[in-house]
């Protein structure tokens, strides 16, 4: 291969790193988990005021809802480089460390690669997790969290069976230590969600408030999440309005294109330089 064709892969793989960051938000899809005691659903709908930004209306207890990516699925957890996004209302009008006010939270799921599904969560209203929540000093918060920020942080196992709040006899306890785990416990563990055949098979225990979608079932990979059963997360109005969510891993397929580009340029190089 010339060196002009090595080049011109180079700046192709090159392009579709800057395409993939620039199509992050494209990526992720909005959907209701469920409705309210009443049968009220969440209101999703696009803000008026943030440009490509979401508002997530949660007014009743029970309602549900979230904006999820299947962009790292296929990764382990440990491979995490930034999942985040960006909250511009006023979250000042909520009582300080509460839910509503460190909102939304993240749902993934998992597998064991045998057949096994559960739902990670971490808990934001934990006064360990709450730093990770920055003011970016615009009247806007930002989660962008890496492996490394959660690594050390609390992680509940959910839509499993035994799983829920502070369980430790879940299929991931057996596999780590019946014990509370943490996200750096779980970092072998790859990011997949189930089929929707398996989400709806009352044996495999995944509850309403599962992150799947309330008519099909359809799941994805990583999800931020508005709402819970509760009264714990509701935003009342205005909602919740957020942008820019994205969600990465290492290794990255163009990053490895690049890599292999750079493999292959030096081994041109190299054999040129063998056969003068």
């Amino acid at each position: 291969m010339s060196a002009r064709k090595i080049q011109l892969t180079c700046l192709m793989a090159l392009a579709a790193i800057v395409v993939s960051s620039a199509t992050a938000q494209a990526a992720f899809d909005d959907f209701i988990i469920r409705n309210s005691g009443g049968g009220n659903p969440p209101v999703i709908q696009p803000n008026g005021i943030v440009p490509g930004a979401l508002e997530f209306i949660i007014a009743e207890g029970g309602q549900k809802a979230g904006w999820g990516t299947d962009d790292i699925s296929g990764y382990q957890i440990g491979q995490i480089t930034n999942v985040g996004i960006t909250r511009y209302d006023d979250t000042a009008r909520f009582t300080a460390g509460s839910g509503p006010a460190v909102a939304p939270y993240f749902n993934i799921w998992v597998t064991d690669g045998m057949g096994k599904y559960a739902v990670l969560a971490n808990e934001p209203s934990n006064p360990s997790f709450q730093p990770l929540f920055v003011d970016n000093g615009d009247g806007s918060k930002s989660y962008s969290l890496s492996f490394a920020d959660i690594a050390s942080e609390p992680v509940k196992v959910y839509e499993t069976p035994n799983g829920g709040g502070n369980s430790t006899t879940t299929w991931v306890h057996d596999m780590f230590g019946n014990v509370p785990l943490t996200f750096g416990d779980v970092a072998s563990l790859v990011i997949q969600a189930p089929s929707a055949a398996y989400i709806a098979n009352p044996v495999n225990a995944v509850g309403s408030g599962a992150p799947d979608e309330i008519v099909t079932n359809a799941a994805l990979g990583f999800n931020w999440i508005f709402g819970d059963t509760l009264s714990n997360y509701q935003s009342g109005m205005p909602g919740y309005v957020v942008g820019n969510p994205i969600a990465q891993a290492i290794p990255e397929p163009a990053t490895l294109a690049l890599a292999g580009c750079a493999a292959l340029g030096l081994f041109v190089v190299r054999h040129r330089r063998l056969s003068v």
